[in-house]
């Protein structure tokens, strides 16, 4: 696995059915994938982060997808629309995954390095206000 691997991140995705295990392990490469300094933790006592100079994202599986949280303000683009809800959101948006979809793994990608490039740059709300005073 990844150098930055969390045990807790194994344990989450073990106990889930098959199918969420594939798309929780296909999206934790990606993350990994998109910068090798990615560190897993566990929040909010089960589930599973990903950080690097701040949030990136996160994975949660619920009864019939898995959501990949986005922790960007809004700010990273989205040319493909891949992202599925939260697009008014102030501090995030998710891509719900469903069984049987697949994963745009460019486009998730180019999403996960735009928000670490954020985070490098100060984090999203830093980002934001630069552009509202500028």
């Amino acid at each position: 696995m990844h150098e930055q691997a969390d045990p807790r991140v194994d344990a989450y995705i073990d106990a889930l059915p098959d199918w969420q295990q594939a798309i929780c392990r296909e999206v934790r490469a990606l993350v990994h994938e998109a910068d090798p300094a990615m560190v897993e933790t566990i929040k909010r006592t089960v589930q599973p982060y990903f950080v690097l100079d701040g949030n990136v994202a996160a994975l949660l599986a619920a009864k019939d997808h898995v959501t990949v949280f986005l922790y960007d303000g809004g700010l990273a683009p989205d040319p493909e629309r891949i992202i599925t809800g939260g697009q008014g959101n102030e501090t995030g948006r998710m891509i719900a995954i469903h069984r049987g979809e697949p994963i745009n793994r460019p486009a998730m990608l180019a999403l996960f390095r735009a928000i670490v490039a954020d985070n490098r740059a100060g984090g999203w709300r830093k980002l934001k206000r630069a552009r509202a005073s500028a």
